[in-house]
C-alpha cells in the first residue's frame, strides 16, 4: 500500500499522472477523510485551496481512482465513497444508520479472496465484500429508544 503523505508529488508522477494543485489537494483530502464522499473531498479540498469547482473535484477523483492511487467504493443506495489504501483486497462494514465505514481485512488469503465458484471464463482479480450492520453508537441508540 503506498503511502499518500510521504511524497503526493512523486506518487502522482511514478503513476503517470500530471501535477496539478487539484489533484494534490484531492488525493491530501483522501488521505484525510478516508471512506469520504465527493462532497466531503470538496470540502475539505476547498479547506486548503480556498476554491475548486465540483467537476474539477470530480476529475481529480475520477482520474486518481483510474490510474490506482485511490479507490472508489460504490455501496448499494450510498453515494461513492474514495481511500487511499490501494493494493490490498480488504473490504468495508458500513452502518445502515449513519454511513460510518470502516475497513476489514480480506475475507480469507489474497486477491481475490474469494472464490466464485462457477467464474464463466472470467479472470477474477478481485472481491468486493460490504458488510451492513450497524456501528455500536448507532446500535445502543436504537436499543435505547426501544419501548
Amino acid at each position: 500500500m503506498e503511502v499518500v503523505t510521504v511524497d503526493p508529488v512523486g506518487l502522482l508522477r511514478r503513476h503517470g499522472v500530471h501535477v496539478t494543485a487539484q489533484r494534490l489537494a484531492v488525493l491530501r483530502s483522501v488521505s484525510r477523510r478516508p471512506h469520504g464522499t465527493a462532497e466531503d473531498i470538496a470540502d475539505d479540498a476547498r479547506g486548503e485551496l480556498g476554491a475548486i469547482s465540483r467537476q474539477a473535484v470530480y476529475d481529480a477523483l475520477n482520474v486518481l481512482a483510474d490510474n490506482g492511487l485511490i479507490r472508489r467504493i460504490q455501496p448499494a443506495g450510498s453515494p461513492a465513497r474514495y481511500e487511499d489504501r490501494v493494493g490490498d483486497n480488504h473490504h468495508h462494514l458500513i452502518c445502515r444508520d449513519c454511513g460510518r465505514t470502516v475497513d476489514v481485512d480480506c475475507a480469507v488469503g489474497s486477491a481475490p479472496c474469494l472464490d466464485p465458484g462457477d467464474a464463466s471464463g472470467f479472470i477474477v482479480d478481485e472481491a468486493e465484500v460490504i458488510y451492513w450492520g450497524r456501528c455500536p453508537d448507532c446500535a445502543q441508540a436504537l436499543e435505547a429508544a426501544r419501548p
